[in-house]
């Protein structure tokens, strides 16, 4: 309950802010943008209300943008330079300045205007439920934007008498505008009923497996055939349910999913990961790309990738669902930030660089059209018990949910619904940068952001940047161990290539992963050969 307070602006070394589901009113605070520290902002499932504060573009750390579920309105602050008396171009401040930004919902508002191009480029975003003009994504009904601009119009009034109107004259057509406002939807309200009406006079009794979203589009037909997901295996509810003990085991949550850990009839370990949305928001063309997903993940075949077992797909109740093998030994993040660190091994290090390196390959180059993760991080790459690392793209779901109406109609048939190329080699780009912050986790057993530390990239930096300092990024756990000097400076030398600020720049994971086999692969040849004429050397000293 309340609001959120104007101090909140002296939090300066804050990092993550989170008061989302508090029931909060009110405006956004401008003060928001003085956290110059500020990694993730989460204010969803509140009752926030007015504009979104420019003042956001000045958080020059902020990776996650959590604003769903509100009652913002207004339109999208890319910069704040319109509307303004200042021409100082030090004043133009918006979303679009956050180079970092990552992540961004704003779902389920009253957001109005056209959507900056800047936000159509980030790698997560989810925009649906709001009042856009000219969107293919999917907007709220009519009706709930017209009612909603109704009950904002008593905030112009003072606007209005700054034209110059004789206040009678005003009064006059500001009563005319009700009125017809009034007429309108009240007529409107009464052909609803009727619709209703007549639909339940005359309905089957058949009730449809999801009821399909209001929109622009609801008179386009979409064919969903499901001989598409023939050669996916398709696994029952209740089979999952008993492997999933009545999905009370939970391993793993978000705002759009659930991951329960599971272990089917035949003693297979699973993770089953489902979609957490109304059937009430699910629509035609959300099942289509559904099912290009399904599909998407049943080509994939690489030993460091891990297998769709199959899918789930059920109308009562309303379930979708995929299930992948389950590595039982937990995930990287876990092994390198949550345990003492001991099972990695400098060698055993190495091998996952590898390993990793050579599943991006496959992913990127090796698969036509080339598949990118939605969310690659040490989080994402669990391991077997022979600590072979398996990369499981559970984020894809979240981005399933972000982009519920792709595709476009031309004569009421669906040209497209697959992500455009220059989408595509985005995000193939973002996986390789990310690549890179694993690689820095496994060398220096550091996350990717910490309270202590902040970003890993910009402390690693300094070293970076000179070979001599390359060892000053060794994980501590192992300065007793013998880190091979050669490895280290070859993985510096791909971690600065990934990183690289300038996407265009990034090399792909076929160079990457050549240069990593090449030096690594090496240098473990130099060391059994050493090692064997060390031990040669000793017998004959011995005999």
């Amino acid at each position: 309950m309340g609001s959120i307070p104007k101090d909140i602006g002296k939090l300066k070394n804050l990092i993550e802010l989170n008061l989302s589901s508090n029931q909060l009113a009110g405006p956004i605070p401008s003060e928001i943008g003085d956290m110059p520290k500020i990694a993730k902002i989460d204010l969803h499932a509140n009752r926030l209300d007015g504009a979104i504060p420019p003042e956001l573009g000045k958080l020059g750390s902020l990776l996650e943008l959590q604003l769903s579920n509100n009652h913002l309105t207004g339109t999208i602050p890319a910069s704040n330079d319109s509307n303004m008396e200042s021409t100082n171009s030090n004043d133009q401040i918006g979303l679009c300045q956050l180079s970092q930004l990552t992540d961004i919902d704003l779902s389920y508002n009253f957001l109005v205007g056209d959507i900056p191009t800047c936000l159509k480029q980030i790698q997560r975003s989810s925009l649906v439920g709001n009042c856009f003009e000219n969107n293919d994504t999917s907007n709220r009904p009519l009706q709930q934007c017209e009612i909603n601009q109704d009950t904002g119009k008593d905030n112009h009034t003072d606007e209005d008498e700054q034209k110059g109107l004789p206040e009678p004259l005003w009064l006059l057509i500001l009563e005319v505008i009700a009125a017809v406002s009034f007429l309108c939807l009240l007529t409107l309200c009464t052909i609803t009923g009727l619709r209703r009406c007549r639909a339940r006079s005359s309905g089957s009794g058949n009730s449809a497996p999801w009821t399909r979203a209001v929109s622009w589009k609801e008179n386009t037909v979409i064919s969903i055939d499901d001989d598409l997901l023939v050669n996916v295996p398709k696994i029952s509810r209740q089979e999952l349910a008993e492997a999933c003990e009545d999905f009370s085991n939970i391993i793993g949550s978000s705002h759009e999913t659930v991951v329960y850990k599971g272990t089917l009839k035949d003693g297979r370990e699973i993770a089953v990961v489902s979609l957490s949305v109304s059937v009430h928001y699910w629509n035609d063309y959300v099942e289509l790309y559904f099912q290009k997903e399904v599909i998407e993940m049943a080509r994939l075949s690489h030993e460091n990738v891990a297998k769709l077992v199959g899918y789930c797909k059920e109308s009562e109740p309303f379930s979708r669902m995929l299930v992948f093998q389950y590595p039982p030994n937990g995930t990287l993040y876990e092994h390198l930030h949550d345990g003492e660190g001991w099972q990695l091994s400098w060698p055993r290090r190495m091998k996952l660089v590898l390993a990793i390196a050579r599943a991006l390959r496959y992913l990127h180059t090796e698969l036509q059209p080339p598949f990118a993760v939605a969310a690659l991080t040490s989080s994402s790459i669990y391991l077997t018990e022979d600590y072979s690392p398996k990369i499981i793209d559970f984020e894809r779901w979240r981005y399933l949910v972000s982009k519920p109406g792709l595709g476009s109609v031309n004569g009421g048939s669906v040209n497209s619904i697959t992500d455009s190329r220059h989408k595509r080699f985005m995000d193939v780009q973002a996986n390789t940068f990310a690549f890179g912050v694993i690689l820095l986790e496994l060398i220096s057993g550091r996350a990717s952001v910490s309270k202590d530390t902040g970003d890993l990239v910009d402390w690693a930096m300094k070293h970076l940047e000179h070979p001599e300092e390359f060892s000053k990024l060794v994980d501590e756990r192992l300065q007793r161990q013998s880190v091979n000097q050669e490895s280290l400076g070859i993985v510096c030398n791909a971690v600065n290539l990934c990183i690289d600020p300038e996407p265009s720049r990034r090399p792909s994971m076929t160079m990457i992963a050549a240069i990593l086999e090449e030096g690594i692969e090496a240098t473990a040849a130099t060391l059994m050969r050493d090692s064997s004429l060390a031990w040669a050397e000793a017998e004959l000293a011995i005999s």
